[in-house]
């Protein structure tokens, strides 16, 4: 191979390893803005009920609509 890259049906070897180099605070930080936007969308309407779970919050709203909330919860450093 002689330093050629791997080809495989989504990419090189080396593309695909580089998708499991995520940097845990851009993803919190990205979850955390994805997060945001949704909030925005809830203003004005009402809040039906609201659970907590071990890996997400479920928040109904009177309409019907229903938003699942992951990735901030747990402990950070």
């Amino acid at each position: 191979m002689d330093g050629e890259s791997v080809r495989t049906d989504h990419g090189t070897l080396d593309d695909l390893l580089n998708l499991l180099e995520v940097d845990p605070d851009a993803l919190r930080e990205a979850e955390f803005e994805q997060t945001q936007s949704i909030l925005d969308t809830l203003a004005g309407k009402t809040i039906r009920s609201a659970s907590i779970e071990d890996k997400r919050i479920i928040v109904e709203t009177t309409d019907g609509n229903r938003y699942f909330f992951y990735g901030f919860m747990g402990g950070g450093g």
